[in-house]
């Protein structure tokens, strides 16, 4: 590897153990065997390569969600919901969970602004990523409608699941909560849609 995936993986092991605000330029130099002028060589700076680290981060985790592809629901389908919000679930149970990570952006953003403003950028990416996980298919091009509707929906989705967790796992909505609300929801909407027709 040379020193730009050195400072990656190094970030990423400080983001971990330390977290956004603690973790110093200095953290990343030695966990990463490099040093501080690579940082600034290869990212521009510690919080461009924080936030760099934090998105990779999502990224392995992601695979998690729809277990490499192998999800049995049909595209679209409830069960399908059910299976990736608790794939989704089971990631924040783990040893090594990333999703405090997100908290603490909300959190102390303020803090770290240079690395809130490239993550929030990011989202929009991270929306676009989970459609397919939920319906199938291709993810749709950056100025695909869906984006804006079913990626930003569940994203808001992840982003509450997330933050309910990390308060208090007890207490948190599991798959088949979520999925039931859903379904309850369907059910309402069906209704009042028959209603208007008769």
């Amino acid at each position: 590897m040379g020193h730009r995936e050195d400072l990656l993986e190094g970030a990423k092991r400080c983001l971990l153990e330390k977290g956004f605000v603690r973790t110093t330029a200095r953290d990343i130099v030695k966990e990463s065997g490099t040093n501080l002028a690579s940082i600034g060589y290869h990212y521009g700076s510690k919080d461009a390569l924080l936030a760099q680290a934090y998105l990779a981060l999502v990224e392995d985790s992601s695979g998690d969600f729809d277990r490499g592809g192998e999800l049995a629901g049909a595209p679209g389908s409830l069960e399908r919901f059910h299976e990736v919000w608790a794939n989704v679930i089971d990631t924040m149970g783990k040893p090594g969970s990333i999703w405090h990570l997100g908290m603490e952006l909300v959190v102390m953003g303020d803090k770290l602004p240079a690395v809130r403003e490239l993550v929030a950028k990011a989202q929009s990416e991270g929306g676009r990523g989970l459609i397919p996980m939920f319906l199938g298919g291709e993810e749709p091009p950056a100025d695909d409608p869906s984006v804006d509707t079913l990626g930003k929906l569940y994203m808001a989705l992840m982003s509450g699941v997330i933050a309910q967790y990390m308060l208090d796992p007890e207490t948190a909505p599991t798959a088949d909560e979520l999925t039931e609300g859903v379904r309850k929801l369907m059910a309402a909407a069906q209704k009042n849609e028959a209603a208007s027709e008769a």
